[in-house]
């Protein structure tokens, strides 16, 4: 057997699904694949991850963020099985399921069955939101037309792959026991595990399918604090009047706060060591929180404050919309609120595409 894995593969004990594989009488565990961030959850994001060895087994670990993102034939000869169990975080962005998806096509060709190991969508399974990708900006933090909030598991995910998107493999998915669509992650017995650098909590990973659009811009989402993709700033930004802007916009679910950090040698880049002022959310409802119409609304905000300083990255930012419709009606000084419109009927109408892939009540 192969296992694609990394520090999340672990079970409610905290016992590492690599030990658990090599004490199985049955198992001859004898590759790893890692995804981006490493084996470890340790690289910043975007950076590549080199070929190594697992000291504590000795097993090789296949780096699936480096010099390929998807199994050579040489990396899979020998196997009978390639296993796939990751913590997924839940939002289209985040690239641990296109490591699935390509593993699966990977081990399709080469003639081996995929195991997925289910885990839970730690946002819960109910709520579907934002835009469904547009396949001209598909790339690996988009690879395939989802919803920036899915709803799903990487099980289901990886059944829809199959079935809808053309993702050709002998897949298994072993389903949670007990998991329901309502539950988020802490609601469960499985611990929070930081599944990379900048996601430190559920709190981040419940603002994450919004504030992660602010990647595509000079501001700042908190990379290098303790608040990743819970704040948003700049040196010059004005956080006490966003904040004031913000609350009388009155998102549903969120509440915003002034703040002031400090970024340390964060990944992106963005104002280290220079304190810069912004906005901190907080999530008050998450069953009618919208992270992505709040994020929309808050980079207008924030862009009509910024007198002159704001940049777009607009490849990065359009690669993270899945669409140039986003920034184009910003840019143009539009209203956000008829295209928020149209989006949530995207999500609502993925709905139906997902129904048949659902393995939970």
């Amino acid at each position: 057997m192969g296992l694609v894995t990394n520090h999340t593969g672990v079970d409610a004990q905290g016992r590492s699904s690599v030990d658990l594989l090599l004490e199985h009488p049955e198992v001859e565990l004898v590759a790893l694949y890692s995804p981006e961030h490493g084996f470890r959850g340790a690289a910043e994001a975007g950076e590549l991850v080199d070929h190594t060895r697992d000291q504590a087994s000795d097993l090789p670990i296949h780096s699936l963020y480096g010099e390929t993102r998807k199994p050579t034939p040489a990396m899979l000869s020998g196997l009978d099985l390639l296993i796939f169990d990751i913590q997924d975080i839940g939002s289209r962005f985040y690239t641990y399921i296109y490591t699935m998806s390509l593993a699966m096509e990977a081990a399709g060709e080469a003639g081996i069955p995929f195991l997925v190991l289910d885990r839970p969508n730690p946002l819960g399974g109910e709520l579907i939101q934002g835009n469904v990708l547009d396949p001209a900006f598909s790339s690996f933090v988009g690879l395939h037309p989802l919803p920036i909030r899915h709803g799903m598991t990487p099980g289901e995910l990886a059944l829809l792959f199959r079935d809808r998107f053309g993702v050709e493999a002998d897949l298994t998915v072993i389903p949670m026991d007990g998991w329901r669509r309502s539950q988020l992650l802490t609601e469960t017995r499985l611990p929070w595990i930081p599944p990379s650098p900048n996601m430190p909590s559920l709190e981040s990973a419940q603002h994450y399918p919004g504030t992660c659009l602010f990647e595509g811009t000079n501001l700042s989402v908190g990379r290098g604090t303790e608040m990743a993709f819970q704040v948003v700033g700049a040196p010059w930004l004005d956080g006490q009047e966003l904040t004031q802007r913000m609350n009388a916009l009155d998102p549903p679910g969120v509440v915003f706060h002034p703040v002031r950090f400090t970024p340390q040698n964060p990944g992106d880049g963005k104002f280290p060591g220079e304190e810069v002022g912004g906005v901190r959310l907080e999530v008050t409802n998450v069953e009618v929180y919208n992270p992505v119409t709040t994020a929309a609304l808050l980079l207008r905000e924030a862009r009509a404050l910024s007198d002159g300083e704001w940049r777009w990255i607009p490849s990065h930012f359009d690669r993270l919309a899945g669409t140039d419709e986003l920034r184009e009606t910003l840019s143009s000084g539009e209203g956000v609120d008829m295209l928020m419109k149209a989006w949530q009927a995207e999500a609502e109408a993925f709905r139906g595409v997902r129904t048949p892939y659902l393995l939970y009540p």
